[in-house]
């Protein structure tokens, strides 16, 4: 699911972040390539404050500047996950399990590359996904990407 790039970062960032009591959900590069955003997404338990935004902001900045990970200018964005949090590993679907999530496939799978249903549990690497009663069965080192399909209750 990750780049080349991105996962050598998450790779970087993974043991400080384990000191730091963080997870790190994912890293993204976007942008141009002369001058990239690095988004890094992070949770912790509980959720996450500002506090801890602003602290995970200040180590991952310096580490950043260690790695020196692009030639020339770069922005950083360090961000919780969100409403529609991304879901990148096995143990990311066991979590979440009973929630609706979008997922795409790298290449297609019984004919179709985009699904969108309730995650029935994972195992063996393999995330079950109900889409409307049907049960597909995706590797998750198939998933191009996959993110919960956040939902709002305005009635309350």
């Amino acid at each position: 699911m990750l780049g080349k790039k991105e996962q050598q970062l998450l790779d970087a960032l993974a043991p400080r972040a384990a000191e730091e009591g963080v997870e790190i959900v994912t890293v993204e590069v976007a942008g141009a390539k002369k001058a990239p955003t690095i988004r890094v997404y992070i949770d912790v338990e509980g959720g996450v404050s500002f506090d801890e935004l602003s602290a995970a902001q200040a180590w991952i900045n310096d580490l950043m500047d260690e790695l020196d990970p692009f030639p020339g200018a770069y922005t950083l964005e360090v961000s919780s996950p969100g409403i529609d949090r991304p879901l990148r590993t096995p143990e990311h679907f066991a979590r979440f399990a009973g929630e609706t999530a979008v997922v795409k496939t790298a290449a297609p799978l019984d004919g179709r590359s985009a699904f969108t249903g309730t995650i029935a549990g994972v195992a063996d690497g393999v995330a079950e996904l109900d889409v409307d009663g049907t049960a597909f069965r995706i590797p998750v080192s198939d998933i191009k990407r996959a993110h919960l399909k956040g939902a709002i209750d305005f009635s309350s």
